[in-house]
């Protein structure tokens, strides 16, 4: 059953002493193990999430986090970020090599990184304004309007574009 929670009802999601999140049913029951699915994580963020029981099913569909309470938004907020792998590069710090394999020293919303980009096909663009990059070891990283980077960002950038 695919359920729609609702800004001006009860609370329908908890974290229980164990520290996982729990779902309320129809019925009243709490429900362990839920997990936070994001339909659409790059193009959509804030748009079509489900929660997913621990047998694997859709127990309750979100269609925006901003239709929420506060606390009930930031449950799923965090919930999908313990989930949930793709830092933000908000700026490049340095570049070791305009050729590849080259390393990479960034800032990202979690902090300073260094990874190795192993070829220029591991950057794709998603969209105008959005970017994927993967380094050595599958991790992906995300820029977000990659021509509001600082100068000195883009023009790093721009070599491997």
């Amino acid at each position: 059953m695919t359920t729609t929670p609702s800004p001006t009802s009860q609370p329908v999601l908890r974290r229980n002493a164990a520290g996982r999140l729990e779902w309320r049913d129809p019925s009243g029951q709490w429900v362990s193990g839920v997990v936070a699915v994001r339909a659409f994580p790059i193009q959509a963020p804030r748009h079509h999430i489900a929660l997913m029981g621990p047998d694997g099913r859709e127990v309750a569909f979100i269609d925006s986090l901003d239709t929420l309470d506060a606390a009930t938004r930031a449950l799923v907020e965090q919930a999908l970020q313990e989930r949930e792998f793709t830092p933000v590069i908000q700026r490049l710090l340095e570049v070791s090599s305009f050729a590849t394999p080259s390393t990479w020293t960034v800032q990202t919303d979690r902090g300073v990184t260094r990874f190795v980009l192993k070829g220029e096909e591991d950057i794709r663009r998603l969209s105008r304004d959005v970017l994927l990059i993967q380094d050595s070891h599958g991790v992906q990283y995300l820029i977000r309007r990659p021509q509001e980077l600082d100068r000195h960002s883009r023009r790093l950038l721009d070599r491997f574009l």
